[in-house]
């Protein structure tokens, strides 16, 4: 004989239903079957908003009886032919009556007594499963209903009753021992006392009955089957890639069941537990899928790790004083008192030097819990032994579960390690001598975070993903878009990195997707998206609190860059192609080092310097591997590269700086990068990661536009001052053609002083063949004297600029 229970969503609807009666039917061809089923959903849930409306003095309780109501005359009128409806509807009116009595009498006497509490509350399953047996009875003769409440007694404990297993397993043997029918509908959760008042078995109690029906009948197996396929190694609302676990022991069940794997109610697996019956997790809506089967059975898992799973609403109260080491029975006194009031203790922890002793209870219980501590040591904290207890609200607790875990090295270190990369603060951590679950207690609003690094890490293949929120999407921003976009499956497949775009913000419009924004068509998701701000966009991010987060940077916006500061706080990583914070104060750039430290998040703005070529990495190297760096020379400037190889009798300087902007080699503005300081600020970026102190003022700038071109204040006064004085460029090259030489702008770093400037390169220069929009830079350090360690490529471009942000996006992915 097998046990099979069906939940609330297997029983929302008469659809639903008609799944039930399919599976269930095809299962009784071959041996007798018993049938517990849950209320449908959503009732017990009604159940109590009716009883506290009632008992608050709010008569709208009568419409949520009648809401009730009608859900259940709607699934009759569905499931029963209309010959046979009448007297169902009678019954179920019956009840339904009875139902509103009480509730009259909760709303005269304005009070909710536990007692009338467990009878409101058992109308769910009385009235679902009087339905079911009906239907049943139409398509299988050899069926019958039998009342939970006649079987399984319960003490008189409303709420939460507990069981009395002597008399509930000799009335149960009994009663099927005798019958001979092949289905035998009962209702979940309800029982009641010797003297028959009527209890509840908990919230989830569904599960229990069924597992107290199987356990005491021998049965072959109990089904448990619900709306998933089986128990997964997460909760995958949370993790969208948890995976079914095909098979668990029963310690590794009641583990991941107590840290909230909501699939099974923790009690279930305890009365079926020492007969050895399997214990199946099936879904309704998909009966062929495997599901989980829960036995004694060993499974050969590779992983030792069977789930992570999390208890959510957790208060941490901590005793602690110098009174306490070497007292015996403060322990004692502490759980005694927390037993008197009926607290359940879900966690605890106390340090070695019995200076304190931590404990993790439910939120709902922590008002009470902090009085009756406090009376209890009330003349210790008096006489200054013990400090009032200290309560930490709105926690968790997350637990990783695995029968085997006690035979693997280095988990917990894999553990902590991986939620401290992500900045999961740990409050409490408690591993039990069984070493079946490692828990830490955390901040709620870090759950979801904890909750998918920690699976990323133990059952993702070491996949990694991480998510990106980029500012900044015009001719660089499009680029890095779309090599994400082509480059996508190539990282997951060969780097193990999954990328997602969280958030795209211009400087019109901003758009967020949790799940990730469909890179295909993305210009039309951030035009339809809401206005852009750089505070709510930085509010967003923070409110997500997603693992390995990375804000992108592609504009040239100081505003912009004085938010890294609270991406870093965040824990968030800053990549970024904007200048401005690494060349702005020199406090600041120290500051932005120290809080990505600080912070566990890596600040990365390689592009600062050459776009995309490896300059400020190599600079880092060469000084971690305690090289000096003496002297720089370089052309940084791919733009006036480009603009100064291009410049010629025929093609005027006015023409060539236009041509440089459309094909994105200026910044918006291009006068930051003829007037020098575009160059200023990337030579002090160097001189700052080679390891001196210099501030923007310190670079002499020996500017080559005349006043009048300075002094603009916009793009099209300053295009107007270059024709203006034509002359005087045209007078440059002159000079530069007489000296057989060619124009280059020169950064230049040697005995604590730096400049930039227009300079006549000789030939033999290795910067007189610099083509195009080349960079080029010379480092001379106490290893490369004679011969500089030289680094050449294109420093500028859209497409080179993205590679460089896209590579140090990488970087992260691979820490």
């Amino acid at each position: 004989m097998k046990v099979l229970k069906f939940g609330g969503t297997s029983v929302a609807n008469a659809q639903n239903i008609k799944l039930v009666l399919d599976i269930v039917i095809k299962k009784a061809q071959h041996e007798k079957l018993i049938v517990v089923v849950s209320a449908f959903t959503k009732v017990t849930d009604l159940l109590v908003l009716a009883a506290q409306k009632a008992a608050s003095n709010d008569e709208s309780y009568k419409e949520v009886v009648l809401e009730i109501e009608k859900k259940h005359l709607d699934a009759i009128k569905e499931l029963i032919t209309i010959s046979e409806q009448s007297s169902l509807l009678s019954h179920v009116k019956r009840i339904i009556n009875h139902l509103e009595t009480l509730l009259d009498g909760c709303f005269l006497l304005s009070e909710l007594s536990p007692r009338t509490s467990d009878t409101i509350l058992s109308f769910g399953e009385l009235l679902s499963s009087y339905i079911i047996a009906e239907a049943f009875s139409q398509n299988q003769k050899n069926s019958m209903y039998k009342d939970s409440r006649e079987l399984i007694k319960t003490n008189n404990q409303f709420g939460k009753a507990a069981v009395n297993f002597e008399i509930s397993n000799l009335l149960i043997v009994d009663y099927f021992a005798s019958n001979a029918a092949q289905i035998v509908i009962m209702p979940g959760f309800i029982a009641s006392t010797i003297d028959g008042i009527g209890t509840t078995l908990g919230r989830g109690g569904s599960d229990y009955t069924a597992a107290i029906i199987a356990g005491a009948i021998d049965a072959s197996e109990l089904e448990i089957w619900t709306d998933v396929n089986g128990m997964f190694t997460a909760n995958p609302k949370i993790v969208k890639q948890a995976q079914p676990i095909a098979s668990i022991s029963y310690q590794e069940a009641m583990e991941l069941s107590h840290f909230g794997a909501k699939v099974l109610y923790p009690p279930t697996i305890q009365p079926v537990f020492k007969k050895n019956i399997p214990i199946w997790i099936k879904n309704t809506f998909e009966p062929e899928a495997d599901g989980t089967i829960i036995s004694n059975s060993a499974t050969n898992h590779s992983n030792p790790v069977k789930g992570i799973s999390s208890i959510d609403n957790i208060t941490l109260i901590t005793l602690e004083g110098s009174g306490m080491i070497g007292v015996a029975g403060v322990s004692k006194r502490l759980f005694e008192v927390l037993s008197q009031e009926n607290i359940n203790i879900i966690f605890i922890t106390q340090a070695s030097s019995e200076h304190s002793i931590c404990i993790g209870i439910l939120n709902a219980d922590a008002e009470i819990a902090e009085i009756a501590i406090n009376k209890a040591f009330e003349i210790e904290i008096l006489q200054n032994k013990i400090d009032p207890c200290i309560v930490e609200k709105n926690l968790c607790i997350i637990a990783l579960v695995g029968e085997n875990m006690k035979n693997h090295q280095g988990l917990s270190g894999r553990m902590f390690s991986t939620l401290g990369k992500n900045n999961v603060n740990i409050r409490a951590i408690a591993q039990g001598a069984s070493e079946r679950n490692i828990s830490a207690v955390i901040n709620e609003r870090d759950v979801k975070k904890a909750l998918n690094t920690l699976h990323e890490n133990f059952f993702e293949e070491n996949t990694k993903q991480l998510n990106l929120f980029v500012m900044g999407v015009g001719n660089v921003g499009e680029k890095f878009i779309e090599q994400i976009h082509s480059q996508k499956k190539f990282l997951k497949e060969n780097l193990k990195i999954n990328l997602r775009i969280i958030a795209l913000s211009n400087s019109r419009k901003m758009h967020f997707d949790e799940e990730g924004i469909p890179l295909k068509d993305w210009q039309n998701t951030l035009d339809n998206g809401e206005t852009a701000n750089k505070e709510t966009f930085l509010s967003n991010v923070k409110a997500l609190n997603l693992r390995n987060s990375i804000f992108v940077d592609i504009t040239a916006n100081e505003s912009v860059a004085i938010t890294y500061e609270d991406y870093l706080k965040q824990s968030v990583a800053v990549v970024t192609c904007n200048k401005i914070a690494c060349s702005s104060a020199y406090d600041n750039y120290k500051n932005l080092k120290k809080l990505s430290r600080q912070f566990n998040a890596p600040f990365l703005f390689e592009t600062n310097v050459g776009a995309g070529l490896p300059v400020i990495d190599t600079v880092k190297n060469l000084i971690a591997s305690g090289d000096k760096v003496n002297k720089i020379q370089a052309v940084l400037s791919g733009s006036l590269n480009f603009i100064f190889n291009n410049f010629s009798a025929s093609y005027n300087f006015h023409d060539v700086v236009k041509e440089a902007g459309v094909q994105g080699f200026t910044e918006p503005d291009p006068k930051i990068d003829l007037s020098g300081v575009d160059v200023a600020r990337k030579i002090l970026i160097l001189i700052r990661e080679s390891g001196y102190k210099m501030e923007i003022e310190d670079i002499q700038n020996n500017s080559f536009l005349p006043a009048e071109c300075m002094d603009t204040t916009n793009n099209d006064d300053f295009f107007k001052s270059l024709t203006a004085n034509a002359a005087h460029f045209e007078n440059l090259l002159a000079q530069a053609k007489a000296k057989d030489s060619r124009l280059k702008f020169v950064a230049t770093f040697q005995n604590g002083k730096a400049s930039v400037g227009l300079e006549f390169i000789p030939r033999e220069s290795p910067f007189y063949n610099l083509e195009g929009k080349d960079n080029i830079v010379q480092f001379y350090t106490d290893r490369y004297i004679d011969q500089p360690l030289l680094i050449k490529g294109a420093g500028a471009g859209a497409a080179v600029t993205a590679s460089g942000i896209f590579a140090d996006v990488i970087r992260i992915g691979n820490i």
